[in-house]
């Protein structure tokens, strides 16, 4: 019989409507009534660290999470699902996803309906998520986020709609796998996984998105002693209006990493483009090009490389590497 630690969090999944139609988080997460439909075959721990809207979800609490599941992992459990609030999970999905060595099957799932509204997703999802941490053929694919039947990588998937139920996609290459009732199914893997140990995070690391008309005003605000790192979701395949580059160049000038990708929900940001503001200039001033991933990914990436304490060189390297 396997094991499977289960890690509630709080958020849509854990709360409930209200007579005014209100969602609010209760004292007690429903979850933890859940009647176990693999009794015989899996057991669940289950465990409350957290009751928390996913909007107040920190890097902290990430640490915590990863910190706990390496424990567990020590003591021998087979497999672990985390529920979550929407909002921030496919952040906290792939800050465990760099920071937890690609053993055993971590899978984070949560729900789009609260407990007792018509149509609830969450029983479904949780009861898939621990059906994907129990197969064999999670083992060594990363962390996993299962949502709505689909299996998606934690690298790559995104929330894509406020309130729909099938919210969760991987744009460009969508699901790896799928949940059916009697079987979990894998089609695809990711080719490589990088592991990053951590004892601690850093803050002041920070997310910006460029408009047409932007000026060098918010860069110079973020130009502090205390900024540890900055993403920018810049034009297209990463350009900026002309006006932001002395407030970039600030930043460089103080040795604060300052990482592009794409406002654009698909694609790659890339520097090809060699005018005032393009790409090609942005690189040669200094900036970093990650590929592949959207700005709140990327900021978790560039966390988890100043956490490790990286050199420039390292940090570099890592950030832009696209299939890690």
């Amino acid at each position: 019989m396997k094991t499977i630690l289960v890690l509630h969090t709080g958020g849509t999944i854990a709360m409930s409507e209200g007579k005014d139609g209100a969602i609010i988080p209760g004292k007690q997460n429903p979850l933890n009534s859940f009647n176990n439909p693999f009794t015989g075959k899996i057991r669940l721990d289950i465990r409350n660290p957290f009751n928390l809207p996913s909007p107040h979800m920190r890097p902290t609490e990430m640490l915590a999470l990863r910190n706990e599941i390496m424990q567990a992992e020590s003591e021998g459990i087979d497999g672990v699902v985390i529920t979550h609030g929407t909002d921030t999970l496919e952040e906290t999905a792939f800050f465990l996803d760099l920071t937890l060595p690609a053993e055993i099957p971590v899978v984070v799932t949560g729900a789009m309906r609260s407990a007792n509204e018509i149509g609830s997703d969450g029983l479904h999802n949780f009861q898939t998520a621990i059906q994907t941490a129990a197969s064999d053929e999670a083992h060594g694919k990363g962390v996993l986020v299962v949502m709505n039947d689909e299996i998606h990588t934690a690298r790559y998937v995104t929330k894509t709609h406020t309130t729909n139920v099938a919210t969760f996609r991987t744009p460009s290459f969508g699901p790896v796998g799928s949940v059916s009732k009697e079987r979990v199914t894998f089609f695809s893997k990711l080719i490589r996984q990088t592991y990053v140990p951590l004892d601690h995070v850093v803050d002041n690391v920070y997310l910006l998105k460029a408009f047409a008309g932007m000026g060098p005003e918010l860069f110079e605000t973020l130009a502090l002693q205390k900024t540890n790192g900055l993403v920018i979701e810049a034009l297209g395949a990463g350009n900026l209006p002309p006006a932001t580059l002395p407030g970039l160049q600030k930043l460089l000038d103080q040795h604060i990493p300052v990482v592009i990708v794409s406002r654009c929900f698909n694609g790659t940001a890339e520097s090809v483009y060699d005018y005032e503001g393009g790409g090609i200039r942005l690189e040669k001033m200094g900036a970093i090009f990650c590929h592949g991933l959207n700005g709140q990914k990327a900021r978790i990436k560039l966390l988890v490389g100043l956490s490790a304490q990286m050199s420039a060189k390292e940090l570099a390297s890592f950030v832009n590497d696209a299939v890690s």
